[in-house]
């Protein structure tokens, strides 16, 4: 409970409502299509139309076994529209990343932008410190975003059960944390490679029938992962929960700060170019046969200096994203 006499996140007896339900579906299509573009979080997504919090607070009923009507429902429809999108969009958006980055990055800049006025509305700013812990959530996303320019390398990274495990506890904070990306985060602990290999070895396997190695990856790499993921879930919710239950203020004022940093690694005006033999790419050395097998949605990017047309279609993107996800607040919040 904040200060104010204000909590967000424990509501017991909040019924599901239609806004409730539309801010869900909405949040899960958009946490979908994020988790198609490359350094965009879900969580963002979520806390840009305004249902973070009860995502958080459902999470952390179903894994303490409260299974509350509205918690279970929110859950349900976010992580069914999420999927749908995955799902029924995976290609297009893919393709218009690869051919169209600057303005794939121009509309996710202005759909991040555009959770701005919901969450000021959630932070009800009367203290002056809140202004500090938005500073640091900013300064961390920063940071961050400076990190993810710098090449990461898994070459030299084993990929035992604990790497494995400690991989699905970040790929689930990436995916409940706001501005934090779950493939850099991977890149990081250098399993980014060797999971999705695992993944494309898998659907080899049970596409040819080969039911031993099917079975021998998923409990060699499935098993270390989803215990990780299950982990990561359950301990990050709650604590998310906890914090957001005593420390609002502090909590959304840092959350803010990540939502407003989340749009620095988005730079528009970057594309994608050939590496050259030598070079790392998603943790592995680029050889001739590697640059053959590469997905261009996998290649190195590089800053270019955008052309006037690029600079108005890129103002427009972003002002249609932040309009999109601005017209959502007009539903209101009900805290």
């Amino acid at each position: 409970m904040n200060p104010n006499g204000n909590n967000i996140v424990s509501k017991p007896t909040e019924a599901f409502s239609i806004l409730i339900f539309a801010r869900s579906v909405i949040g899960g299509l958009l946490m979908g299509l994020a988790n198609l573009v490359p350094g965009i979080s879900g969580g963002t997504m979520l806390l840009a139309v305004g249902i973070y919090p009860r995502f958080i607070n459902a999470i952390s009923d179903v894994t303490t076994m409260n299974f509350r009507f509205t918690s279970i429902s929110i859950l349900t429809t976010v992580s069914t529209t999420a999927a749908l999108a995955i799902l029924l969009l995976a290609g297009l958006v893919k393709g218009l990343v690869v051919s169209h980055r600057w303005l794939m990055y121009s509309l996710f800049i202005g759909l991040t932008l555009g959770g701005l006025p919901i969450v000021w509305k959630m932070l009800k700013l009367k203290q002056k410190a809140t202004f500090a812990y938005c500073f640091i959530g900013f300064l961390c996303m920063a940071l961050l975003a400076y990190f993810q320019q710098a090449p990461t390398s898994d070459s030299t990274v084993g990929s035992g059960f604990t790497m494995l495990f400690l991989a699905g506890i970040a790929g689930a904070s990436a995916m409940i944390l706001p501005g934090i990306s779950g493939g850099y985060l991977l890149l990081v602990l250098g399993q980014y490679v060797h999971i999705l290999s695992a993944i494309d070895n898998f659907k080899l396997a049970l596409k040819t029938g080969d039911i031993a190695s099917a079975i021998q990856i998923g409990f060699s790499v499935g098993l270390p992962v989803g215990l990780g993921v299950a982990t990561g879930i359950i301990v990050v919710s709650n604590f998310l929960r906890l914090v957001l239950d005593k420390y609002e203020t502090v909590t959304l004022g840092v959350l803010t700060g990540l939502l407003l940093g989340s749009v620095i690694g988005l730079w528009p005006f970057q594309e994608t170019f050939s590496p050259e033999i030598g070079s790392m790419v998603k943790g592995q050395i680029v050889t001739e046969t590697v640059l053959t097998e590469l997905d261009v949605a996998d290649y190195p990017v590089q800053y270019f200096r955008p052309t006037l047309f690029q600079i108005v279609s890129s103002t427009g993107c972003v002002i249609l994203g932040f309009f999109l996800t601005s017209a959502i607040a007009k539903f209101g919040i009900e805290e």
